[in-house]
């Protein structure tokens, strides 16, 4: 929603303050131009990326338009889901675990919390962790090293459709000044026409040099800054996650271990250390 309005907010204020030293509107309309600029960018953006890179972009770039950024109820519902599997293996023993993490998709436990369920990759994220403590007797410091890389790797693969729209962005404007040439190109042709004419002619070449600025800076890259703040926010909750697992691990009791977590948590989106009792006595 913010996207669509900030497009707006760009748009208007480009054109209007245009309008207001009585700029003429169809001088702008250089369907050429952006044949040009947007034909180029697309064809320079398939020959840099592999399929799999082409997918990703495509995949994530409705995410600048309907993503949103994770809430305190989220960060609630995965301590207290984190809380509460602490607490079954205090209680039962690793093993009692097993089936919910092999089979998360039919745990009552996990059932419990929709927002988690929902982002399979941060499920699975808990769950193959927890899989290597039950599977081995691992040391805080190795599982520590062990969620790190697959972090690392996870948020690498997350950036590439944003490299990749950043990239484009940053081709924009050198596109524009390629179409602002052919449009002098075209000019010359005209060069023994009236002052009129001939200044309708550089006006229109001008435009291609305003339309790849204004791309980049306006539009496609704050496009590409979106999506990278998303993985950003993204990976507050798997690193909320890694440091409740290595506290527990460590041998924090469930209720510290998930206080270690919550201090993860940046911003307004951080809940109080009462909010967190209250949601853990909750579900129980």
């Amino acid at each position: 929603m913010f996207a669509i309005i900030g497009i707006l907010v760009v748009t208007g204020s480009v054109l209007g303050g245009y309008l207001m030293v009585k700029g003429n509107l169809s001088l702008l309309f250089q369907p050429a131009e952006f044949v040009i600029i947007f034909g180029a960018a697309i064809g320079g953006f398939l020959i840099a990326s592999p399929p799999k890179v082409t997918a990703l972009v495509a995949k994530n770039i409705a995410k600048i338009f309907t993503a949103k950024s994770p809430t305190k109820a989220k960060y609630l519902e995965l301590l207290t889901l984190l809380y509460q599997l602490f607490a079954k293996i205090r209680k039962e023993g690793l093993i009692s675990l097993e089936a919910d993490v092999e089979t998360p998709q039919k745990s009552p436990l996990f059932n419990k919390y929709p927002n988690i369920m929902n982002d399979h990759h941060l499920r699975d994220f808990i769950c193959d962790n927890l899989k290597v403590i039950i599977s081995t007797n691992v040391p805080p410091h190795e599982l520590d090293n062990l969620m790190e890389l697959e972090m690392e790797i996870h948020h690498t693969n997350a950036l590439i459709p944003a490299g990749s729209i950043n990239k484009v962005a940053d081709a924009l404007p050198g596109l524009g000044i390629v179409a602002a040439v052919l449009g002098v190109v075209i000019t010359m042709q005209y060069v023994d026409s009236p002052p009129a004419v001939l200044g309708n002619k550089i006006a229109a070449a001008l435009v291609g040099t305003f339309l790849g600025v204004l791309l980049c800076y306006g539009y496609v890259g704050p496009m590409a800054a979106n999506l990278e703040h998303q993985v950003r926010e993204d990976g507050i909750s798997y690193n909320i996650v890694r440091i409740a697992l290595v506290s527990f691990v460590g041998g924090a009791a469930p209720q510290v271990a998930i206080e270690f977590g919550r201090r993860a948590i940046p911003g307004k989106e951080k809940p109080s250390f009462n909010e967190l009792e209250k949601a853990v006595r909750g579900g129980k």
